[in-house]
């Protein structure tokens, strides 16, 4: 509650600033408001590796898109999970000379070149979710996103406490560093043993197979990490039909998530506040362009991570509906 809290007092002293500064600005020039309540009128591009129709990704989304009308700015999101791709989507938001750039760097250095080019271009770049290490060093004026090795030893020790002494960590997404890196978190708050598990997140019936035949072939694991609500849904099924009396729980939520955590078959989801990285980036980026106001220190922003459990998942569910967790 006190991180929400946090996190909601954050975005209103952002807002409110915001507001402030654009109202001397307009006393200035007499600039007629265009779009929302801030009336800034900037675009900005977001440009994500989350493929489309992806529930993680549709709130963070609708993040970006609520900060764009709160602010009067026109965002447009696009996203693509091939590295090759979303570098191009980044370079033509920079030949359409966007005012500002929202980029999510799964694979960091497939995309520097790109991000680097909109920042020699002074277009300023926020970005979020992944690749947090590279950020500074590619120019970026911050990061917003969950530590993944933070949020990875908080998953690992709450299963420890669950007794769990031989995990599964399910790496849907191969390459992504972020993934690579909540396994190791994990792996440290265990303190037991991992393993990482590859599967293949487009196909989530290959995935479930996976699962099943690495819990039949291994009865000594425990415990099972997906990083992914999609594949944490279908481990669900795969622990069930293997038999086996593994433990699970998992990154992120979707409602089939929330609801197996109502029904007790998922322990907990780690919930790094994904809406939070759609909309605070458009924030930053607007208050740097009315006002070279910059957020962090270098250092980044943090999103979470929370955690949703049985005890909380009602609450959850409920602002999910908003489209919103």
């Amino acid at each position: 509650m006190r991180k929400r809290l946090f996190a909601a007092a954050l975005v209103a002293s952002m807002a409110t600033l915001a507001a402030c500064s654009q109202t001397e600005n307009n006393a200035a020039d007499d600039t007629p408001e265009a779009g929302g309540s801030g009336g800034y009128g900037y675009s900005i591009a977001v440009v994500t590796h989350g493929g489309p129709g992806d529930a993680f990704w549709s709130v963070v989304k609708a993040g970006a898109e609520k900060a764009g009308k709160d602010m009067g700015n026109t965002v447009s999101y696009q996203s693509d999970g091939d590295p090759q791709k979303q570098s191009q989507l980044i370079d033509a938001a920079v030949n359409q000379k966007v005012d500002g750039l929202v980029v999510s760097m799964a694979n960091p250095d497939a995309l520097r070149s790109s991000v680097e080019k909109a920042v020699a271009a002074g277009i300023p770049v926020v970005t979020i979710n992944s690749g947090q290490e590279k950020s500074a060093q590619f120019g970026a004026l911050s990061h917003v996103g969950q530590d993944e090795a933070i949020a990875g030893r908080g998953a690992g020790s709450r299963l420890k406490g669950e007794n769990v002494t031989k995990m599964l960590c399910v790496v849907h997404e191969a390459g992504n560093v972020g993934l690579e890196q909540r396994c190791g978190g994990a792996r440290e708050g265990l303190g037991g043993q991992v393993e990482n598990l590859q599967v293949n997140g487009q196909d989530l019936q290959s995935a479930q197979a996976t699962i099943k035949a690495k819990l039949q072939s291994d009865t000594a694991v425990d415990g099972v990490l997906t990083l992914n609500p999609g594949v944490a849904a279908v481990a669900v099924t795969a622990v069930k039909e293997s038999g086996s009396k593994a433990k699970l729980a998992t990154f992120d939520l979707n409602p089939e998530v929330v609801t197996a955590i109502q029904a007790g078959t998922v322990l907990f989801a780690v919930d790094q506040q994904q809406y939070e990285q759609g909309y605070l980036p458009v924030v930053m980026l607007t208050l740097y362009k009315s006002n070279l106001n910059t957020v962090g220190g270098g250092l980044p922003v943090l999103t979470g991570p929370g955690f949703v459990t049985k005890e909380n998942a009602a609450q959850v569910a409920d602002l999910a509906k908003s489209g919103t967790r």
